[in-house]
């Protein structure tokens, strides 16, 4: 296949059109022999760095010695380097249909996240955002984390309140020695904080793929869509904007970066990623909410909780959550194997160094 995520008369009708957003949860791959990847990288999409043409592309980094992104929202013409065609929009704020365009908007990602004859499953912490992909798609519910994270409890109680059965899937450390190796191939990335985010996801997909299913649902983007990180509030050093809404601008553009991490992972453990959040209505709709629908010192994703709301019980709409390789306890076991491998805390970047020594491990053995 050369291109992933939409058909190629979407692609052509948004390269003659210059729609960055033509009702797609993303694409890459080419057209008419051009090289082409949505405005927010969805789909990942990778060179060689020193090629001096695009033949040489891959969907996965390991296909290729050494891979680097092609960027988000660029064409490259055949024998030609990327340049940008796609922008992301910038639209006034809309305070008086904003909630109305949101829920259109989630509707009508759910209804084309649930076509076909996919079995899908959800990955689900018992925050808002999995709960109401969970809920809308009327899916399986799947948690990981050890005995006692804070994912597994609140995935319980949460799954309690929505009526719903749920599947635990409890770690060991054991799991996290076998499953770096394969995760930091998958995504291409050694640095800690993108294996301990990967890990949690990977290990669930395992799981979720031996019991039958086809692809895993996620909530991913939510928190960049929505106003989900305390820095949109605080305009701290972590942020350039000024305002709430010029803060979660920048964490939508940050997504690029994040995402081909998420979706290497669910494809490695043999699935197929749904992510319904990433739609673009609903992209659409989140670029139009006004401040007062993002975040204030009270309450994060305002707007999206006030939809929410309508399909979840309240105290499930309005649970905050963790970080996936906090709240599955995946960054303090990972943390503590390394420590025990000989990786103090007194050493720069203890846990790289930890997961490059077990890809150099699985290397050298026979």
């Amino acid at each position: 296949m050369t291109l992933r995520g939409a058909t190629p008369e979407t692609v052509r009708r948004a390269l003659e059109s210059g729609d960055p957003l033509p009702g797609t949860t993303g694409f890459a791959g080419t057209v008419d022999g051009r090289l082409v990847r949505d405005v927010l990288g969805r789909v990942p999409l990778f060179v060689e760095a020193d090629a001096g043409h695009r033949e040489d592309w891959a969907f996965e980094p390991s296909a290729l010695e050494d891979p680097v992104p092609f960027p988000a929202g660029a064409v490259a013409e055949p024998n030609g380097e990327p340049g940008p065609r796609w922008h992301l929009p910038d639209p006034d704020p809309d305070r008086d249909r904003a909630l109305e365009r949101l829920e259109t908007g989630l509707r009508t990602a759910i209804e084309e996240s649930a076509a076909g004859d996919r079995d899908i499953a959800v990955a689900f912490s018992g925050g808002v955002d999995s709960a109401l992909v969970a809920e809308l798609l009327d899916a399986p519910l799947y948690v990981v984390g050890f005995p006692d994270s804070h994912d597994v409890e609140a995935a319980r109680t949460a799954a309690a309140a929505m009526d719903r059965e749920l599947t635990v899937v409890e770690l060991e450390p054991a799991d996290l020695e076998r499953a770096v190796p394969e995760v930091a191939r998958a995504i291409g990335r050694t640095n800690a904080m993108d294996v301990q985010i990967a890990l949690p996801l990977y290990l669930v997909g395992e799981r979720v793929s031996d019991d039958g299913f086809d692809a895993l649902a996620v909530g991913q983007g939510a928190d960049e869509l929505f106003g989900g990180y305390e820095k949109v509030v605080r305009l701290d050093h972590r942020v350039d904007a000024e305002t709430t809404r010029g803060a979660v601008r920048e964490g939508i553009c940050s997504l690029p970066e994040q995402l081909p991490r998420d979706v290497l992972t669910i494809e490695a453990a043999g699935l197929e990623p749904v992510i319904p959040l990433l739609h673009d209505a609903v992209i659409e709709a989140a670029l139009r909410l006004p401040e007062e629908l993002l975040a204030d010192d009270e309450t994060r994703k305002r707007g999206f909780r006030r939809v929410a709301a309508n399909y979840l019980p309240d105290e499930v709409a309005d649970r905050d959550k963790k970080a996936v390789q906090y709240g599955s306890l995946v960054a303090r076991e990972l943390d503590r194997l390394a420590r025990q491998a000989g990786y103090k805390r007194r050493m720069d970047d203890h846990v790289t160094k930890y997961v490059r020594s077990l890809l150099e491990d699985e290397t050298a053995s026979p």
